[in-house]
């Protein structure tokens, strides 16, 4: 090679250098397009290999991170403890976690949040999951969604425990725990102590749900069964525990109508609208 071409090379290398760049960032963008393509087409995994490769080449391209975390939670089967499964699970909430640290728009925050809520919710972290849930209530408090969520992770938190002590005290599915057997009376004792404050923080935001959202049933029916919860624990005041059964019967009441109502609407309006479905913007 001549010496003179040696510049000429050089020259040519470094000229090019801005449009590799540039094709870098189409890059990422381009990877996100044919994500959301296959995405649409039902090639999900096809989608996580576009959305991770956007997400690789740009990692400030937070689009790729909601996108790449949503796929990875339509993958994820609740209850499944395989070790693939959990791996989805573990990958959509560390997406979500990097659009919660470096995002400061509200939907992408409130979306992020839910998300990693409803992971851990299904993984049974209730803690956890009560906290993203959380997080997303104080960004916008006129969202009904994560008080009803709330509300149910608090009746999930007690339920399992009453049951086991109504197994091991070999209940009858209609019988409250009797104050005047002492074993019974000792049970109650021990579970007002470990879920009475719950069960109000329960009804309190099924009600703040209700109150944002008033035909929101599924939050109706929670109702119902929180102040079963509740009456179930009043071992000492047999009239409130009449009074929260009571109470309860009128929630399943009330669910009832507001099911019968929408079931009248559905059939004059037509079928109701699928929702929101994965598009160019999160």
């Amino acid at each position: 090679m001549k010496p003179t071409s040696i510049p000429l090379i050089a020259l040519v290398l470094l000229s090019s250098l801005p449009a590799v760049a540039q094709t870098q960032a189409a890059t990422s963008a381009g990877e996100l397009q044919l994500g959301v393509e296959a995405y649409k087409n039902s090639h999900y995994e096809q989608a996580i290999e576009h959305f991770q490769k956007a997400v690789d080449l740009d990692g400030s391209n937070l689009n790729a991170h909601l996108y790449l975390a949503k796929t990875l939670v339509s993958q994820y089967i609740p209850g499944v403890e395989s070790p693939d499964n959990i791996s989805a699970a573990e990958r959509a909430i560390e997406q979500y976690q990097q659009v919660l640290n470096a995002s400061s728009e509200p939907t992408q925050r409130i979306n992020s949040a839910k998300g990693v809520a409803y992971l851990y919710l299904n993984m049974k972290k209730f803690d956890d999951a009560k906290k993203y849930y959380q997080m997303a209530s104080d960004i916008d408090p006129n969202d009904s969604e994560p008080f009803y969520s709330i509300g149910v992770i608090d009746w999930a938190k007690c339920y399992e425990p009453r049951m086991e002590t109504r197994a091991r005290l070999g209940l009858r599915p209609g019988d409250n725990l009797d104050p005047r057997n002492a074993a019974q009376k000792k049970a109650c004792d021990a579970l007002i102590v470990k879920n009475w404050q719950t069960v109000l923080d329960g009804i309190d935001s099924l009600k703040r749900a209700v109150a944002l959202r008033p035909d929101y049933d599924d939050a109706m029916a929670y109702m119902n069964l929180m102040y079963r919860e509740k009456a179930d624990l009043e071992c000492d005041d047999l009239a409130a525990r009449a009074e929260d059964l009571k109470t309860a019967g009128d929630w399943v009441d009330k669910t009832l109508a507001v099911k019968k109502a929408k079931a009248r609407h559905a059939q004059g309006e037509g079928l109701p609208d699928p929702g929101p479905q994965l598009s160019d913007k999160p």
